[in-house]
């Protein structure tokens, strides 16, 4: 695993799922979390194979190869979702 950037861009270094929600501690050690739900096929995905989960692509990409998905670790953390968030994820300030 990597501890650098790849120009610039976030890298996860470990990725697992905790109820239903996916976390990354990238390569400069912050921990960043995402609902499944922001994903189309993340939301239908069973909780097993949700959580299988590997990091791909020089630590650039999340792979769940049981559902053929693909989605880049630079993209989440910038917030670029399919999805909205679901009534109960959405804090009111």
């Amino acid at each position: 695993m990597s501890t650098e950037t790849v120009s610039g861009e976030p890298l996860a270094v470990k990725a697992w799922v905790e109820n239903r929600i996916v976390y990354l501690r990238l390569a400069d050690q912050r921990i960043f979390g995402f609902p499944a739900s922001r994903f189309r096929r993340l939301k239908e995905a069973p909780d097993d194979l949700l959580a299988k989960v590997q990091i791909e692509v020089n630590d650039f990409a999340l792979r769940w190869e049981d559902l053929d998905e693909d989605i880049t670790v630079p993209g989440v953390v910038a917030g670029r979702f399919q999805l909205p968030p679901e009534p109960d994820e959405v804090v009111n300030e």
